[in-house]
């Protein structure tokens, strides 16, 4: 048992609380029962990273109409050389270029035509009233509240296109594989050894607004178990996942789970905070928090590696976040990372991101969660880690 002094204190809950009860009451929505299983199939397309490369798979974006003309379009994150198909987010209609859409080679945007079947909204129609929603999601202009979809409501309205481009198009920092960050982890996967992973996070790590959890069509699961199904398939080893996220948490609740994490002797534990910790946490306590749960789980299991997650960022027009805390508690991740701790750098990847498209572009929710498109970019950065190339050769365990 952890001592009282690592438990949350009242403090930490009234600092904290508003964003907590709204998060526990999402994931209460999305959690009412437990999903069904898909028809998901897995592809190694779908997972390879979308930096790599000369093509990008089901990349999501949201058309905004222009209340004025009526035109729509939306913003890729590359130049386009070849659009390859163009469908909606649950994968059955496919829509037809000319009659729905229209783009031009060497620019980023894609726009829809007079009668396009492709779905578009206005930017007032991602707003809502004050106090008409169950949640208070305040924009940060005032005018109004940011439109919570609890479920799959902005999957339902997002369009996911596959697409051809120049390589070598992505300038901001990247994941790259190091032999020495995380060895035996590595060795593990590359000698088709069982490898046992525990992860700890909050509704994101959860599965929230995957369509899996949804319920609904492509029924892609959440990042967690992507990337189990990921590494068995990459490697042919036998990856054992358990997945001990709860939506609405904090490194302060992380800190009284130990025992949990414990209990299946992972090689690798993934901890993936933040997102809750951002209403107002310092970086230097979200920091100190994150190693003592890594001081916790060493005294029991030594040998035990951890990549650390730096979130993505939520909606930088909700009141309830502080942005500039998502770039401080990366770097205090960063400052943990030596030989068998490793950064996950969500965080820079989604900043470069939201410089080139819109929030609602990849929102599952409208606030603080990643639709597919974003679940399978968090697997991507992750698996980066894991994945040698050529010329570096993991050692074995």
């Amino acid at each position: 048992m952890l001592p009282q002094r690592f438990l949350p204190t009242s403090t930490d809950l009234r600092r904290i609380r508003p964003v907590i009860m709204l998060l526990l009451a999402m994931q209460a929505v999305v959690y009412a029962e437990e999903p069904k299983p898909g028809s998901w199939t897995y592809a190694p397309e779908l997972l390879r990273p979308f930096w790599q490369g000369d093509r990008v798979e089901g990349e999501s974006v949201l058309f905004i109409k222009d209340p004025q003309t009526g035109g729509a379009k939306a913003s890729l994150l590359f130049p386009v050389t070849k659009v390859v198909s163009v469908q909606n987010s649950a994968g059955d209609m496919t829509y037809e270029e000319g009659r729905d859409y229209t783009w031009k080679p060497g620019s980023r945007e894609i726009v829809l035509p007079a009668g396009s079947r492709i779905a578009s909204r206005t930017p007032q129609d991602l707003r809502r009233p004050t106090g008409s929603q169950r949640f208070r999601l305040t924009h940060r202009d005032g005018n109004g509240e940011i439109f919570f979809g609890a479920v799959l409501e902005y999957a339902d309205m997002q369009t996911c296109i596959t697409y051809e481009h120049a390589a070598d198009q992505w300038k901001s920092p990247l994941p790259k594989f190091d032999a020495q960050a995380l060895p035996r982890t590595v060795g593990k996967l590359t000698n088709k050894q069982p490898l046992s992973i525990v992860l700890i996070g909050d509704s994101i790590s959860a599965g929230a607004n995957s369509s899996a959890l949804g319920k609904a069509p492509p029924f892609q699961p959440a990042y967690p178990e992507l990337l189990q199904i990921h590494l068995e398939s990459r490697f042919g080893a036998p990856v054992e996942l358990t997945n001990l996220a709860v939506g609405g948490t904090t490194t302060t609740w992380g800190l009284t789970q130990i025992d949990k994490v414990i209990e299946s002797k992972p090689d690798l534990v993934i901890l993936a905070f933040g997102m809750n910790d951002s209403s107002g946490r310092s970086a230097q306590e979200y920091q100190a928090n994150t190693q003592k749960m890594i001081d916790l789980i060493r005294e029991q299991l030594p040998e035990t590696e951890f990549i650390l997650v730096a979130s993505m960022l939520g909606n930088r027009d909700w009141t309830a976040l502080k942005q500039e805390l998502f770039p401080a508690y990366r770097d205090a991740l960063a400052q943990l990372c030596k030989p068998g701790i490793a950064l996950a750098d969500v965080t820079s990847i989604w900043t470069e991101i939201l410089n080139r498209k819109q929030d609602w572009d990849q929102t599952g929710n409208g606030v603080n969660h990643p639709n597919d498109f974003g679940h399978r970019i968090y697997t991507q950065t992750i698996a980066t880690l894991l994945e040698p190339d050529s010329k570096q050769k993991p050692k074995t365990p």
